[in-house]
């Protein structure tokens, strides 16, 4: 298979983030496979080359590689059980990683994530460093969800969503979602006549396309669905996505006509707010006058006290809410400065009587612009 015009920049990228699905890591029953492991290695390996070229690597299959070692015949339904097969699992899948890169003299850095750290404006920071400087010392890291201490709603819910923003917070060039399905097809790929998608260079071009929810294996959370939604997170953020199959990793990392390519569709950014809209799970909401909506979402201004009409939910500072406008739509999502048994105090007043009431605390943002993303223009 040839090069085509269209995947050029597939062969021009420097830094690559490879997603790898439970379902190409394990066997049916739960464990890894190693000969799977091996295989996946072998060409991540042979892409970094002499360092020309890094790689990030973002690996569901803890909970699976460690339903097997508990006596687990099957993904558990409950937290508590997953978190378990999680703990036990994690640390064999990055013992088995650490041996198949050493036979390339690669090392490998762990990295786990909930969502909390990387809304967040600290832990955001902290994450693009740690990443960054592995990267820079040659390392790679090997990304996971922390499913060990992830709580329902602190939860990326897939590793394909996770994969799509640790593109855009690692300012990947390129990123390849790898899974049981060599791409997306205009229909169940099981069923003859069914064709695959070479490209996609926007949402017209799946419109009446069927996207199946589930994946074969039964061992994972995701399925076609979660990987084009997180195809349309990276492309909108600037980088480009291969979908395809793990067994044809090499010929989608060197270009050429396989699974499906989606163009790039919106504009690279390094800020944290594609983390806030699609990362983040609101713990209330608050409810704008219209003025404040209009202030909002068409001149990006942060939200004052006196715009607030109402509150709900039971949140506390630094916590995600949603804005939503009187009719109850979501406008907006953002990072609030005060606690929920706070904001009822402050309806609908000026921030300069807040501060000579109640201190100069109270003289600021509910929710500051730089911690704002808008939903809806």
């Amino acid at each position: 298979m040839r090069v085509s015009g269209a995947r050029q920049g597939v062969t021009e990228a420097r830094r690559i983030v490879v997603k790898v699905g439970s379902s190409s890591l394990t066997t049916a029953v739960g464990g890894l496979d190693a000969d799977r492991v091996d295989a996946l290695v072998d060409v991540l390996a042979k892409v970094r080359g002499g360092g020309e070229r890094e790689v990030v690597l973002v690996s569901s299959g803890a909970i699976a590689a460690g339903l097997a070692p508990l006596g687990l015949h099957r993904r558990p339904k409950d937290l508590a059980r997953q978190q378990a097969a999680a703990s036990v699992g994690q640390g064999l899948l990055v013992a088995r990683y650490t041996a198949s890169f050493a036979r390339y003299g690669v090392r490998v850095g762990q990295v786990l994530l909930t969502s909390n750290d990387t809304s967040r404006r600290a832990h955001y920071r902290n994450a693009y460093r740690t990443l960054d400087q592995l990267l820079d010392m040659g390392a790679l890291p090997v990304v996971n969800e922390n499913d060990t201490v992830a709580t329902d709603e602190i939860r990326f819910g897939d590793n394909d969503r996770l994969a799509a923003l640790v593109a855009h917070l690692v300012r990947a060039d390129l990123l390849i979602l790898l899974s049981d399905v060599d791409g997306l097809y205009d229909g169940d790929p099981s069923i003859p006549g069914t064709t695959r998608i070479a490209e996609v260079r926007g949402p017209a071009d799946l419109a009446g396309v069927s996207i199946g929810s589930a994946g074969k294996a039964g061992v994972g959370t995701g399925g076609m669905v979660t990987k084009v939604e997180a195809a349309r997170i990276a492309t909108a953020a600037g980088v480009p996505v291969v979908l395809t199959s793990a067994s044809r990793a090499a010929d989608a990392l060197a270009g050429r006509d396989t699974g499906t390519y989606f163009h790039r569709t919106g504009r690279r950014s390094a800020d944290r707010l594609l983390w806030l809209a699609h990362a983040s799970t609101p713990q209330g909401s608050l409810t704008l006058d219209d003025g404040a909506v209009r202030a909002v979402v068409e001149r990006h201004s942060s939200l004052l006290p006196a715009g607030i009409a109402s509150v709900e939910g039971d949140f506390t500072a630094g916590d995600p809410v949603e804005l939503r406008d009187l009719r109850g739509r979501p406008v907006a999502r953002g990072l609030v400065n005060f606690d929920a048994k706070e904001i009822p105090q402050l309806l609908g007043r000026s921030t300069r009587d807040l501060a000579r009431e109640l201190g100069p605390a109270y003289e600021r943002e509910v929710v500051h612009r730089d911690d704002l993303v808008v939903l809806h223009g």
